[in-house]
């Protein structure tokens, strides 16, 4: 063999020089694509967690709006009955007052199937009476007209409901107006 042969089997020196030059550009380029990876994965894990934060808050206002709608008509449906309360109140007075015979005592019929009516189209909106007579006075749910002594009630014990309370729901839409004992 020929010193010709031989050389094609080494490699030159300019050879082993360019290698060695691609070797550490190759690795030079794997760890910045491996730092451009790592970045696109922290920017990945950020636009995750910002997208997983606005569903959340979407999701949150979706909830408010619900809960504040409910509320808006929770009160408008409350200040409605309230103004169907004060009928109520006037044909109660009037049924109090009512003849017992004659004509009169025939309107008064009439009259009590309305009162009647009325209350049951509120008793089907979820308005209940509240039974507080002989009940402890409660500041949440009655308002005290008046105070009187008395030998056959406790202190505090509501002796006469002036006016009738009504609870909507759990919520109470008007408090009763009661005498208590002193």
């Amino acid at each position: 063999m020929s010193d010709k042969d031989n050389n094609q089997d080494e490699p030159e020196n300019g050879e082993e020089l360019n290698e060695a030059e691609a070797g550490i550009t190759m690795s030079e380029e794997a760890e910045k694509m491996i730092s451009q990876l790592e970045a696109l994965e922290a920017k990945a894990e950020e636009n995750l967690d910002g997208w997983q934060r606005s569903q959340a808050e979407f999701a949150n206002y979706k909830k408010r709006v619900a809960r504040d709608q409910e509320q808006m008509h929770s009160d408008i449906r409350g200040r409605v009955i309230m103004r169907y309360l004060e009928i109520a109140d006037d044909l109660e007075r009037a049924l109090n007052n009512r003849p017992d015979d004659g004509a009169g005592a025939e309107w008064a019929d009439g009259v009590e199937l309305i009162f009647r009516k009325l209350m049951s189209y509120l008793d089907g909106e979820g308005l209940t009476l509240m039974q507080v007579e002989g009940q402890v006075f409660d500041p949440n749910l009655h308002e005290a007209i008046s105070q009187e002594e008395s030998e056959d009630h406790a202190s505090g014990e509501i002796i006469e409901v002036l006016q009738s309370g009504y609870m909507l729901g759990e919520r109470v839409l008007r408090p009763a107006k009661v005498k208590i004992a002193q």
